[in-house]
């Protein structure tokens, strides 16, 4: 199973429950309180994978990168995106530089 499988699941998971119980779910319940919930929750996962790459600690590395990864996958739940959306901009961004791209962004604005 490819990484690009389990996050297209994680992202039909997640939009799936969009109507479930906020009681029964806790992606449910992030739905429930709205954007700026989400919004914190990835504020503070960042934080904490912020504090593991300075701790420099492989293991904790990984699992706040994926706590930080489930919370962004939930925001493009909660506005009606997916990964598909966030891969294809990836794919349009391949093979060009970082620096181009950004410049182009800035005279799009």
């Amino acid at each position: 199973m490819s990484t690009h499988d389990i996050l297209h699941r994680l992202s039909e998971t997640l939009a799936s429950r969009r109507n479930a119980d906020p009681e029964k779910s806790y992606t449910a319940k992030l739905f429930a309180e709205g954007p700026d919930s989400i919004l914190k929750k990835i504020g503070e996962e960042c934080a904490e994978l912020i504090m593991a790459g300075k701790e420099g600690k492989r293991l904790k590395v990984v699992w706040e990168s994926t706590d930080v990864i489930y919370h962004i996958l939930v925001l493009l739940a909660f506005y009606g995106l997916s990964i598909e959306d966030v891969s294809q901009e990836m794919r349009r961004r391949e093979g060009i530089s970082g620096i181009d791209e950004k410049a182009a962004r800035s005279q799009n604005k």
